[in-house]
């Protein structure tokens, strides 16, 4: 499960980023209750636009990030990065602190923020691979979803406590301080181990992450089933903040609720470090759980009760993320994986700009359980076109021995449409042949 941390780049990395994962998720759940109930009346739309602007500039850059994720020393970029979060965050927090904040000045924090974590998103997902060696590179993925609901848990629990007990705008400064401690790990990473970069031999265009993509099927079912579940289904500040104001619950009943949450995302994002590699099924298979899910958590008739549901809820969209995230890595080629990193990036965070607002409606308007509910309904839908894809691709089918059992089969080909001067080891056309243990036959 742990076996990543064999490699000491990693473990430095690691630390950091637990560090400053907690300060982030802190600094997420101060923003989604300032909007909620300081700078507006209890607008869950306004939630929805201040999400949107977050999570807009990924999907509008897609092309620029991901390019920059290739071209450019991804340890430098991070610092600059991690730099410029920092400050952003230290200031909002000055202008809570001495009153001075509006709803604008929200939406321009937002946006701006959304746009610097649009260059660190591709490179600092990238960057993990140039950590470990390719075998481990899977597991090292799913220890980073570990480290990031391991502060799930703690960020907005503490979040909650700071709000109620100081305000707002210190935990803005508490999440500006944390950045030091990614920065300082930046620093420390032994550049001489870290594993090679491929350089394309064309230069790198920008359409080639796009074309890469649209010739595998298999990326092209991922990336629609993680846009439907990220732009419909993870919009959980919007579903816990309106849920716990149901229950008449405080910014920490808020912040408990994150933090619930993040209980199960632990403990899929540990489960998913055990497996040998990452497998599309599993996705599909997390689809149609995650909509389970999310269904019954609307019934629930009680905080408790809702609370105690969000941890099946929060495994579950942990479960797909984190290995289509370990999917994509692990089944790019090297020289385009910035590029397509930063697409599936965009598709995940970039959805929200569509969801999120829609979600804040439906509550506003019908209330929390209702935009609860499209959540499960985006999840359906993703399961049924994961199904579809194994089905029209004849990788699901009948067992030949038994009535009754469908089995998948795992050695049929996925062909690659890739431009040959992608990399020197990347030929044209070239199809991929795994066996059941994931070995190139």
């Amino acid at each position: 499960m742990f076996r990543s941390f064999s490699s000491f780049n990693y473990r430095v990395w690691f630390i950091g980023a637990l560090v400053s994962n907690v300060g982030a998720w802190m600094q997420a759940t101060a923003i989604s209750w300032v909007v909620l109930t300081e700078l507006t009346d209890n607008d869950a739309t306004a939630m929805g636009i201040t999400m949107a602007l977050q999570f807009g500039p990924p999907l509008l850059l897609v092309s620029i990030t991901g390019w920059v994720a290739d071209r450019f020393n991804r340890r430098n970029l991070l610092i600059l990065t991690q730099s410029l979060l920092a400050l952003l965050g230290a200031s909002m927090g000055v202008l809570l602190i001495f009153d001075l904040a509006t709803l604008p000045m929200m939406f321009g924090f937002a946006l701006v923020t959304g746009t610097v974590a649009a260059f660190d998103n591709p490179a600092r997902q990238a960057f993990v691979s140039d950590l470990v060696s390719r075998e481990n590179a899977s597991n090292a993925v799913a220890l980073n979803a570990a480290s990031f609901n391991a502060a799930r848990m703690l960020g907005p629990a503490a979040a909650g406590i700071v709000v109620v007990a100081v305000g707002n705008g210190l935990v803005f400064l508490i999440n500006a301080t944390t950045f030091m401690a990614m920065i300082i790990a930046l620093l420390l990473i032994r550049m001489d181990d870290l594993v090679p970069r491929v350089k394309n031999a064309g230069g790198g265009r920008l359409a080639d992450g796009f074309r890469y993509v649209a010739g595998r099927s298999d990326l092209v079912v991922t990336f629609a089933m993680v846009f439907l579940i990220g732009a419909f289904g993870m919009n959980f500040p919007i579903y816990a903040s309106t849920m716990a104001l149901e229950f008449g619950k405080e910014a920490d009943g808020f912040g408990l609720l994150s933090s619930i949450l993040a209980i199960g995302s632990l403990a899929g994002a540990l489960l998913a470090a055990r497996r040998d590699r990452a497998r599309i099924r599993v996705v599909i298979i997390g689809a149609g759980f995650f909509a389970l899910a999310m269904a019954l958590s609307a019934v629930m008739p009680g905080y408790w009760s809702y609370a105690i549901s969000l941890t099946a809820v929060g495994f579950c969209v942990v479960t797909i993320m984190t290995t289509a995230n370990g999917y994509v890595q692990t089944t790019t080629d090297p020289a385009l994986r910035g590029r397509v990193l930063a697409l599936y990036m965009a598709v995940i965070m970039g959805g929200t700009p569509i969801g999120a607002p829609i979600v804040g409606w439906v509550a506003d308007q019908f209330g929390p359980r209702a935009a609860i509910n499209v959540g499960a309904g985006a999840g359906l839908l993703a399961f049924g076109i994961g199904l579809t894809w194994l089905i029209m691709s004849g990788r699901l089918h009948r067992d030949e021995e038994r009535r009754f059992r469908l089995t998948i089969d795992q050695t049929r080909p996925i062909s690659v449409i890739a431009p040959a001067e992608f990399s020197d080891e990347v030929a044209a056309t070239t199809p991929i042949r795994l066996d059941r243990k994931g070995s190139e036959l």
